[in-house]
């Protein structure tokens, strides 16, 4: 078995410059009192979320598969829907949100099913933008099992669409990355689309 490069490069979280003074003084801009009861943990708050939202940038992808590649010999579609996720806009730092769904076909190696929203996960809990979140997923199981094709379907909605800007409470994003077969083969496409919004049946 072909031994995997890093596809993920690891941070370390630069622990010498806090967030929390920060964030008291975003309050003191903002015109509050950062002193007062509802607002005098708040930055600590923040800063705990902040680094919670953004942890992907702290995980590498051979750790958080661990191993989980699994020789067998089968050649049809695994599909996993409805991969749910949180991330954050790059651009006004406000979250969006949605499902994610992952397709492939394998060549001669499969991945620990538990182990694709924990992918979605290091690439979510990270600043993004939708579509480079659904090629990175994509590119990642690419690397990871080399097989014959990747499909990413990404659904999300924006709170910096829905709360301002244009304010469209009801509009929804969608983006998608096809690889290999996914891309070249227009009948194992629509097989994919056809099985992600199909409902579920049996369980």
């Amino acid at each position: 078995m072909k031994s995997n490069k890093a596809v993920v490069k690891v941070m370390a979280p630069k622990r010498d410059q806090p967030i929390a003074p920060l964030v008291k003084q975003i309050l003191e801009h903002l015109g509050e009192d950062p002193l007062r009861e509802g607002l005098v943990r708040t930055p600590e708050r923040v800063e705990r979320a902040l680094q919670f939202l953004t942890s992907g940038y702290r995980m590498d992808v051979n750790e958080i598969v661990n191993g989980a590649l699994f020789a067998v010999k089968y050649d049809e579609m695994v599909i996993m829907k409805d991969i749910e996720f949180f991330s954050m806009c790059e651009h006004h730092m406000l979250p969006f949100f949605g499902k994610v769904h992952v397709a492939y076909i394998p060549r001669d190696r499969v991945i620990g099913l538990s182990k694709l929203p924990r992918i979605v996960d290091v690439f979510a809990r990270r600043l993004q933008i939708q579509e480079r979140l659904t090629q990175q997923i994509a590119q990642t199981i690419q690397e990871m099992i080399e097989p014959v094709g990747v499909g990413v379907i990404c659904e999300a909605r924006h709170f910096c669409i829905m709360m301002r800007g244009v304010e469209k409470q009801h509009s929804g994003a969608v983006t998608s990355a096809m690889l290999g077969a996914f891309r070249n083969r227009k009948e194992t496409r629509d097989e994919f689309l056809s099985l992600v919004n199909s409902r579920p049946t049996g369980y």
